[in-house]
């Protein structure tokens, strides 16, 4: 499957499970988004990226600062939440699963 179908696939899975209800979501709509967007944005910036498990050190993803910060702001947008913003002392997550984690806690 190429990047662009995976993408496909995953977009189209967060789309069917998301609830609208005060930018509530489900455990696995986060996990689908946050892991949509690095997709895109490895796409977006043709970058390649590695296989996407939790374990993965996010310096090993293929992505940069840059990237992480496009991503960051998608899913503000998306999500309505910022983990990592100025008001939250969260420290920034050292792999995927970290990463998905904030996003699972700050929505919870």
């Amino acid at each position: 499957m190429t990047q662009g179908n995976r993408f496909n696939a995953i977009a189209e899975r967060v789309s069917s499970s998301r609830v609208l209800d005060n930018h509530s979501v489900n455990t696995m709509s986060v996990r689908s988004e946050v892991l949509a967007q690095f997709v895109q944005v490895a796409e977006e910036q043709n970058r390649q990226l590695a296989p996407l498990v939790d374990s993965l050190q996010l310096l090993e993803s293929g992505l940069d600062s840059l990237s992480f910060a496009v991503i960051v702001a998608r899913l503000e947008d998306e999500l309505g939440i910022d983990p990592f913003g100025a008001n939250n002392d969260a420290p920034f997550p050292v792999s995927v699963g970290d990463f998905i984690k904030s996003y699972e806690d700050a929505l919870a």
